[in-house]
């Protein structure tokens, strides 16, 4: 097992031009396509705790996995 995060963005309803990540890591047994597709009730659970944001978009990665891509596309050449 894996732990996974669902990365949702949302919006806050009162402004819907101010929008933000949000990340719902979890232990996970599957593939990043399957996450996707039984993201939906975590997702509700959380729009259910915050009710003034509105999810726009979502999708599943590995934690820490921009981390690395940032790293690498800062680092500098010897």
């Amino acid at each position: 097992m894996d732990i996974v995060a669902i990365v949702v963005t949302v919006c806050a309803l009162a402004q819907p031009d101010q929008c933000e990540e949000q990340h719902l890591d979890f232990v996970w047994n599957g593939s990043l396509q399957q996450c996707v597709m039984t993201a939906q009730p975590y997702i509700a659970r959380w729009i259910g705790e915050h009710p003034k944001w509105s999810v726009k978009s979502y999708h599943c990665e590995y934690p820490h996995t921009r981390d690395h891509t940032d790293a690498r596309s800062t680092a500098r050449p010897a």
